[in-house]
């Protein structure tokens, strides 16, 4: 049976929760806001964080990289400026892989934008040059290595198959393999998603047994029209596609109180990514209300997968 949000959130509460609320402070971007951030990667021998800089009353957004100074993220010198929603980060043979979602004029409304998810690759951030785009429309198309070198692509589709959004998984050789076509034919994973509600993954993490943990959103509107995003895992077999039942890892009540860019976007928890740690805890980052940037610590998700 396909568990609800509200289902989704009663089980969580009845959890160990997570601690130490803390809001990332950004620096040089003016009066825009840092959030859908990915957690800290390294790059260039210190940890860098790509985030999403928007003024509050727009969705035209760049990605910035910001490295930390004196317990503040500011733009690093010299660094690449993206004109890009969203970011999110991997590496595949040996390559930075970095990706987004931008926007562009919609092709039969005037009055509306289009977008799709856009990638770009390089031994490092300065060396970034695109090389793919996904198809239009889409968003939360994210791809890993696995262990064998094989790259995974999950994919979120709308419409006709997808409904609102739902998520596909497709496996290739290599990102030469990397096409439109790969995208809109990969299957779906069934019975994640109920009547009406979406998600989307933003993560991928090889586990050492060689399965994908996957740390996502699920998501739902409520009878104001009001949305409720939820950070989530699963497990994916990427040998036989086969996952596990969602989990909520958060929910917004975790992290401190903040602005919002909209009174609709207050209940909005947009997962940006896990840094692991030995201790058996995990450090999730994470973009609030769609106006700023926070990180608790919570138990890894993931070693329950690896047991």
């Amino acid at each position: 049976m396909t568990k609800t949000c509200a289902v989704l959130v009663e089980e969580f509460l009845e959890k160990s929760q997570p601690v130490n609320p803390t809001k990332l402070k950004f620096t040089g971007v003016g009066e825009r806001d840092v959030y859908n951030i990915t957690a800290p990667f390294e790059d260039d021998g210190e940890p860098v964080i790509a985030g999403r800089v928007e003024s509050r009353d727009s969705e035209h957004s760049k990605v910035y990289f910001f490295v930390n100074r004196d317990s503040v993220w500011t733009p690093r010198e010299g660094a690449p400026i993206l004109e890009l929603q969203d970011p999110f980060v991997t590496r595949i043979a040996g390559e930075l892989v970095l990706g987004g979602v931008e926007i562009f004029p919609h092709p039969t409304n005037a009055d509306a934008l289009s977008w799709r998810t856009s990638f770009y690759k390089g031994a490092s951030i300065s060396e970034l040059k695109p090389f793919f785009k996904g198809p239009d429309g889409m968003k939360d198309l994210r791809v890993a290595e696995l262990k064998d070198g094989s790259v995974a692509v999950l994919t979120r589709p709308q419409g006709e198959k997808g409904g609102r959004g739902k998520i596909g998984f497709a496996r290739i050789p290599s990102l030469k393999e990397f096409s439109v076509e790969v995208v809109e034919e990969a299957p779906l994973l069934e019975g994640q998603f109920g009547e009406g509600e979406w998600g989307g993954a933003n993560e991928l993490h090889i586990l050492e047994n060689g399965m994908i943990g996957v740390l996502g959103h699920i998501a739902s509107f409520d009878e104001e029209e009001n949305r409720h995003y939820y950070p989530m895992v699963f497990l994916l077999n990427p040998e036989t596609g086969e996952h596990s039942e969602i989990q909520l890892i958060a929910i917004r009540d975790d992290f401190l109180e903040g602005a919002s860019k909209r009174p609709d976007l207050v209940d909005v928890v947009f997962s940006g990514g896990l840094v692991r740690k030995d201790d058996g805890t995990a450090d999730f980052y994470a973009g609030i209300s769609d106006a700023e940037a926070h990180r608790i610590t919570i138990s890894d998700p993931f070693n329950q997968f690896e047991k």
